[in-house]
C-alpha cells in the first residue's frame, strides 16, 4: 500500500514538472512573439508571468532587460540581468548585456567589472573587447582603449570600419593627428560614405583651430547623414569660434533635440551663452555639462572665464 501511494505521488510531481515547463516556454515563446509584432509592453507582461512561476527563468530575465535596454531604462535593464546572472553566474550573454547597460547609463567602472568578468571567461570575444574600447574613451584611458579596439580587430570584429574610426577618434583625443588622420583616410579609400569619419576629422580641424575645415568636413558628414548630433554639435562649436553664433545656436539646439545626453553638446552651448555675455545661463550650461560627464574638456577653463566677468 505505501509503495504504490510513493509510486502515484512520483508520478503527479513529474506530470507538475512537466506542465510548468510547458508554461515556461509558453510565456516565453509568446513574449518572443510580441516583440515581433513590436509590442514591447506586451511581451514585457509574458516574461514577467513567466518569471512569477521561476523567479530563475534566466531566458526570460534576460529577454525583459534587453526590452528595458532599448527604450533606454537601463536601472530596469540592470535589475533584470542581474537576476539572470545570480541565478546562472556562467551566463555569458547576460554578462555582456549588463554591461552594455551600465555602459549606457554612466556607470563606466561597473561595466568594466563586467567587462573584466568577461575577458577572463570568453577571452577570444571581439564584441567585448570593442565594447571595452568604448567605455575606456568615457572614462578618458585612451591608450587603453586603443589597445582594445586593436585587440578586437585581431579578434576579428565584424565591423573593421568602426573599430578603425574609434581607434581614430581615440588618438584625435591623444592629440596624435597625424596617426588619426592616416587611420580615417584609409577608413574612407574603402568607403567614402562614412559620417563618423567625416566627424573624427571635424574635430581633428577644430583642435588645430582650423574652423573653416571643421565646417567642411561637418558638411561632408551632415550631407550623408543630416540628422547626425555629433556632426550638428561640432560644426556649431565651429561657428561659435567664427562668430556665427546664430548658426551656431541652431546647429548645437538642434544636436541637443536629437541627443539630449552629450555633455559636449552643453558644453558648446554654454560656450555660445558666454559669447553672448548671458553669463549665468552660460554658467549653468557648463556646470551641466561636467555634471554629466567630468571628462569634458576645457570647462572649468570656460568657468573661470564667467567668474572674472561676473
Amino acid at each position: 500500500m505505501t509503495k504504490h501511494l510513493i509510486a502515484i505521488v512520483v508520478v503527479l510531481t513529474l506530470f507538475g514538472c512537466e506542465d510548468k515547463e510547458t508554461r515556461l516556454q509558453s510565456f516565453l515563446l509568446k513574449g518572443n512573439e510580441e516583440i515581433n509584432k513590436g509590442d514591447t509592453e506586451k511581451a514585457l507582461y509574458y516574461y514577467s508571468e513567466a518569471v512569477k512561476l521561476d523567479s530563475c527563468f534566466v531566458d526570460a530575465l534576460n529577454n525583459a532587460g534587453t526590452i528595458h535596454h532599448k527604450a533606454q531604462r537601463f536601472k530596469e535593464a540592470i535589475v533584470s540581468y542581474s537576476g539572470a546572472i545570480e541565478c546562472k553566474p556562467d551566463y555569458s550573454q547576460a554578462w555582456f548585456n549588463r554591461a552594455n547597460s551600465y555602459y549606457e547609463s554612466g556607470e563606466y567602472y561597473n561595466a568594466l567589472k563586467d567587462i573584466d568578468h568577461l575577458t577572463a571567461a570568453t577571452p577570444d570575444s571581439s564584441l567585448v573587447y570593442f565594447l571595452k574600447g568604448l567605455v575606456l574613451v568615457k572614462l578618458a584611458d585612451y591608450s587603453k582603449s586603443v589597445d582594445a579596439f586593436e585587440e578586437a580587430l585581431k579578434l576579428g570584429y565584424p565591423k573593421e570600419i568602426e573599430c578603425r574610426i574609434n581607434i581614430a577618434t581615440s588618438k584625435v583625443f591623444m592629440k596624435e593627428y597625424d596617426a588619426a588622420k592616416l587611420e580615417l583616410e584609409a577608413c574612407l579609400k574603402i568607403d567614402e560614405k562614412l559620417p563618423q569619419a567625416y566627424n573624427s576629422l571635424s574635430l581633428i580641424a577644430i583642435e588645430q583651430k582650423d574652423f573653416k575645415e571643421a565646417i567642411r568636413q561637418a558638411n561632408k558628414g551632415l550631407n550623408l547623414a543630416p540628422r547626425e548630433p555629433y556632426l550638428l554639435n561640432n560644426r556649431g562649436f565651429a561657428y561659435v569660434e567664427l562668430g556665427s553664433l546664430e548658426e551656431a545656436q541652431r546647429d548645437i539646439n538642434e544636436s541637443i533635440i536629437l541627443d539630449p545626453y552629450n555633455s559636449w553638446a552643453y558644453r558648446n552651448k554654454g560656450i555660445l551663452e558666454l559669447k553672448k555675455k548671458n553669463f549665468n545661463e552660460a554658467e549653468r550650461l557648463l556646470r551641466k555639462a561636467k555634471e554629466m560627464d567630468p571628462n569634458t574638456e576645457r570647462v572649468d577653463e570656460y568657468l573661470a572665464m564667467i567668474s572674472k566677468r561676473k
